[in-house]
């Protein structure tokens, strides 16, 4: 599947980065720690990481002589919560034995018994704590080496004439590509596909880095089941390009106001209100679900059940929205109304695209009277999420694609609060370590994020997620 050309975020960032860093970080991030220092042979602490390094490798090899560094080839630090060291290196065979426990130990003299591995390790050392940990050992014979093996990348190998920092990548990126593939199940067409694939997968670690080092939360970005898609594919096959389109809302009457303030803290799910995570695939209908996810939690808050309703209902009978094509949530309460309700999954289960419409009267199991848009104020959404019962909301969804778990901040540049397309369900807030949150149930799937949830920085508008708040009403 090709969708044409569209310049990747990370190509267009150079300068908009540059900008952005300035209006968005304040002055204590803007020294902050990560960046990488290359060290020489001699730094004090490399000498350490080495050493430790070097007994983690021996205790866990298996052969019956000690190796020892005979060579530096790299060496790099970053301070992250301690100093992270990155370090790349020769070891070789010593004429000492595991069981002599000496001292020294020398290499071998004889070129033909010296046996050498290139190895990559990266060190964590917690000076204050006295504590080190080693978070990466990847090792391969220095002479001669084999392809890498892949699941079906075999057009990638390795030999002594390239560098060794492009060695040590393409390690790297093959290793994760592999594993990547082996997790998520995907096999391509050809081998051009697959060369394909591995560029686009090499250029969203690129994005997801970015994202990582600029974010201001807690978020963990990375691989991800959409990894091997474009900015353009993803967008296409799972956002929804019409809820930023001002033109095809339904204006809404506002909610009515909330009894008091919002609680510290409060998460639907503790109480019973909320489903368990689906999967819309690879469908636009997020709006669907956004909208069954609010009606199923209004629908347990009045009667004290919670059934499990039919999004494919939304995609088939829907004639204002376009199915798996997008949709807005106002349309949907307007279209359930005239329907006359939900039936639920089990009865009309979903399939992932359009279908004639197979609605029936006599199968509906819930029903809404009207339906209301809240205020764009995050501590009235808040009050009213606590007080009501789950929301329906958008945001921009940019970051999503590379989020793995904690609570994500990114940049305005990457989350751009005007550019809205994928409708989610608000089912809690609070904070962690720190980070006031909101709960969004996505419905990617429960391999998506933590257990299908995304954990987005709540009291700064972020991604545009105060903009399109509402929810349907049952008297």
């Amino acid at each position: 599947m090709d969708f044409g050309f569209r310049c990747p975020v990370i190509l267009c960032l150079t300068l908009a980065v540059l900008a952005s860093v300035l209006a968005d970080l304040d002055d204590t991030l803007m020294g902050a720690p990560g960046s990488s220092v290359r060290l020489s042979e001699n730094d004090p602490g490399l000498k350490k990481a080495l050493k430790f390094a070097e007994d983690r490798y021996n205790m866990g090899s298996n052969t019956m002589h000690v190796r020892r560094v005979s060579k530096i080839l790299s060496a790099s630090k970053q301070l992250v919560k301690g100093i992270r060291y990155n370090i790349m290196v020769e070891l070789s065979n010593t004429q000492c034995k595991k069981a002599a426990r000496l001292m020294t130990c020398d290499f071998y003299p004889e070129e033909h018994n010296l046996k050498t591995e290139v190895c990559v390790f990266e060190v964590w050392d917690i000076p204050w704590e006295r504590k080190s940990t080693l978070l990466k050992q990847k090792c391969q014979p220095a002479v001669d080496p084999k392809p890498v093996e892949t699941n079906k990348v075999e057009f990638l190998s390795l030999s002594t004439s390239k560098p060794v920092e492009e060695t040590e990548y393409l390690v790297e990126l093959l290793g994760q590509f592999k594993e990547f593939m082996v997790r998520y199940n995907r096999t391509y067409s050809s081998k051009k596909d697959t060369e394909r694939r591995l560029r686009i997968f090499h250029e969203n670690l690129k994005t997801a880095e970015k994202l990582q080092s600029l974010d201001l939360g807690t978020a963990e970005y990375g691989v991800t089941k959409f990894s091997d898609l474009t900015e353009e594919e993803f967008r296409t096959l799972y956002l929804n390009p019409l809820l930023s389109q001002q033109k095809f809302q339904r204006s809404m009457k506002p909610a009515a106001m909330t009894h008091g303030p919002a609680p510290p803290s409060w998460d639907w799910r503790e109480h019973g209100a909320v489903s368990p995570v689906k999967n819309q695939g690879m469908c636009g209908s997020c709006w669907a679900f956004s909208v069954t996810g609010n009606i199923e939690g209004q629908w347990f808050v009045k009667t004290g059940k919670l059934v499990s309703l039919s999004e494919q209902e939304l995609v088939d009978c829907d004639t204002v929205d376009q199915a798996c094509g997008g949709g807005l949530p106002s349309n949907a309460y307007e279209a359930i109304e005239k329907l006359g309700g939900l039936e639920t999954e089990t009865d009309y289960s979903y399939t992932g695209k359009k279908q004639s419409c197979d609605f029936t009267t006599d199968k509906v199991t819930a029903y809404i009277n009207s339906s209301v848009e809240l205020s764009k104020d995050e501590n009235e959404i808040a009050a009213w999420l606590a007080e009501n019962g789950p929301v329906s909301v958008a945001l921009n969804a940019f970051a999503m694609q590379f989020y793995r778990k904690g609570v994500s901040h990114p940049l305005k540049i990457f989350c751009n609060p005007w550019m809205i397309d994928h409708a989610v369900l608000l089912v809690g807030y609070g904070e962690r370590q720190g980070k006031p949150f909101w709960a969004i149930k996505n419905s990617w799937g429960e391999d998506y994020g933590e257990q299908g949830y995304y954990y987005l920085y709540r009291g700064s508008r972020l991604c545009g997620i105060n903009k399109m708040c509402s929810s349907a009403i049952v008297n």
